[in-house]
């Protein structure tokens, strides 16, 4: 295990469950994260994090930003495809959703891991890189900074599943999950 901290938490194991969650660049501003400031007071408490997590969730909701471009079918494909690239090499992929402007992910490591943030470097840059060719731009697509949590039962991950394929349901995008065009979930964790 080992835990670092750049401006939020970070604590790696090289094994488990992990739940991430990534935004595309200056898909919230710096006032209202300032205003999330105790989000990183307790990383450990399952339902103070999902609740101050939902506070966050809610800064990238579409109607508090204009910065949606995984709408796009296009780009939503290449983070699909970046995201599946490693699945059963260096994650068992459990479940996601691409909403219109971030990612929530969640996957159980598999042994012999290349570890969490090298994972999320090679699916954010691969994806950022194609976005970016696609849109015929250049620079920042994603933030710098993941959030990733160490799921640490079962009951946590059924919630955090739960969480994750009824986030478009929760923003209004669809009135059932499956109807999310951007949403996967392994046939072993369909809970819904």
């Amino acid at each position: 295990m080992s835990f670092h901290k750049r401006n939020l938490p970070h604590l790696y194991f090289s094994d488990g469950f992990y739940f991430v969650t990534y935004r595309l660049a200056n898909s919230i501003s710096i006032d209202k994260l300032r205003s999330l400031k105790s989000f990183e007071d307790n990383i450990w408490d399952f339902e103070q994090f999902y609740e101050l997590f939902q506070k966050y969730d809610l800064l990238m909701s579409p109607s508090f930003t204009n910065i949606n471009y995984l709408l796009q079918n296009e780009l939503a494909e290449i983070c699909k495809r970046s995201i599946h690239f490693p699945d059963g090499k260096e994650f068992k992929l459990i479940c996601y959703t691409i909403m219109p402007n971030h990612i929530h992910l969640v996957f159980e490591l598999l042994p012999g891991n290349k570890g969490i943030s090298n994972i999320m470097r090679a699916i954010k840059g691969i994806s950022a890189k194609r976005c970016n060719e696609y849109l015929n731009s250049k620079g920042k697509f994603w933030q710098d900074e993941s959030f990733d949590r160490w799921i640490r039962d079962d009951k946590e991950l059924y919630f955090t599943i739960r969480y994750v394929l009824l986030n478009p349901v929760a923003a209004g995008l669809v009135k059932v999950w499956n109807d999310w065009r951007n949403t996967y979930c392994h046939p072993d964790y369909q809970i819904l």
